[in-house]
């Protein structure tokens, strides 16, 4: 069985839309970085939400809360 994906391209400047059929290997790719991209998206929220739990263990450490380090901050 042939699996076929169907994407649509719009072009705001151009106003154009565009429907695209990919089947074998062009599909393949499109899976591959779809899936290379939320690997991405996954290490970048990973690494947010360390750096978001470190920052409330150091306010929580100094006994301030978020509004009141914002302050201080500016």
């Amino acid at each position: 069985m042939n699996e076929v994906l169907y994407v649509g391209i719009a072009d705001v400047e151009k106003g154009t839309n565009e429907i695209k059929e990919l089947i074998g290997s062009d599909l393949q790719a499109h899976l591959a970085a779809q899936t290379q991209a939320q690997a991405s998206d996954k290490i970048a929220q990973d690494k947010a939400d360390a750096k978001a739990a470190q920052r409330q263990l150091l306010l929580d450490r100094l006994g301030i809360t978020a509004d009141e380090a914002k302050l201080l901050l500016g």
